[in-house]
């Protein structure tokens, strides 16, 4: 294992973001359904792979659904947390298989939806706090555009926006660069095509919210993937299993690999 990568930055940052963690990564969607919780966990996988010590945090306070991904039960999660029944770090459970950590959320939880502001901004301190005992840190954010996703965001040194194809996905896309970039201008955002066709097709949706973002914006988020359509990430989630223990050699295990690859370089 290698140690962790300090927690320092010289990246400028707005006054709503003082606090930015150069170990942690978010993973944001305008949308549901476009596969940011599997990118998520099999990013941490891959990168658990290398050796690193990895802690994945389900950041979606609404729909939590990391532990059923992966077919875990976990005794305590974020509501015990907010509740007090333990602190974040007693919260984490170890994903064996996976060799990596989480913190996993409360699927449908009233309590969590509706953190108020100043809880939320207690959680993201802690989760930088905690972020010293790992190499990196993956927030699977909420999908949208609300507060608590954007307060999430704000320490990451980087977030993914995953898209695909569809123009909700791509017009929802716009609206959340739009507004990250809006409290942040300093933001670095790169944008992660799922279920791409094939190569071209993935570079031809990434250009379709690029060229949006460069008219309206003034702004062009770089290109950090593209992940091909793959029948075996459908039956690897159906499993509850992660795909690079289910199919180590399919494309789509390529296409997160290659990524994984350029992120650790």
């Amino acid at each position: 294992m290698t140690d962790p990568i300090p927690l320092k930055t010289d990246r400028p940052v707005s006054s709503s973001t003082a606090l930015i963690c150069p170990n942690m990564l978010a993973v944001a969607s305008g949308k549901g359904g476009v596969g940011k919780t599997w990118f998520s966990v099999t990013l941490c996988h891959a990168m658990a792979k290398r050796g690193k010590r990895v802690l994945l945090f389900d950041g979606d306070f609404g729909l939590a659904n990391v532990d059923i991904q992966l077919g875990l039960t976990p005794e305590l999660d974020l509501s015990s947390v907010m509740d007090g029944t333990t602190t974040l770090p007693g919260a984490v459970t170890h994903y064996k298989e996976g060799k990596f950590d989480i913190l996993a959320g409360r699927s449908g939880s009233g309590s969590l939806a509706t953190l108020p502001t100043q809880k939320v901004s207690g959680l993201r301190n802690d989760l930088i706090a905690l972020a010293r005992n790992y190499d990196y840190v993956i927030v699977d954010l909420g999908a949208g555009v609300d507060r608590a996703v954007r307060q999430m965001a704000g320490p990451a040194a980087i977030t993914f926006v995953v898209i695909t194809d569809e123009p909700t996905s791509l017009t929802d896309a716009y609206a959340l660069i739009k507004l990250t970039r809006a409290a942040n201008p300093n933001a670095d955002l790169r944008v992660i095509v799922n279920m791409a066709s094939n190569g071209p097709e993935g570079q031809r949706t990434y250009e379709t919210i690029r060229n949006a973002c460069e008219n309206f914006l003034l702004y062009q988020p770089p290109l950090a993937g593209i992940i091909r359509r793959d029948t075996k990430v459908r039956d690897a989630i159906r499993a509850q299993t992660p795909l690079l223990i289910r199919s180590p050699v399919s494309e789509a295990a390529s296409d997160i690999e290659a990524i994984t690859n350029r992120i650790l370089a």
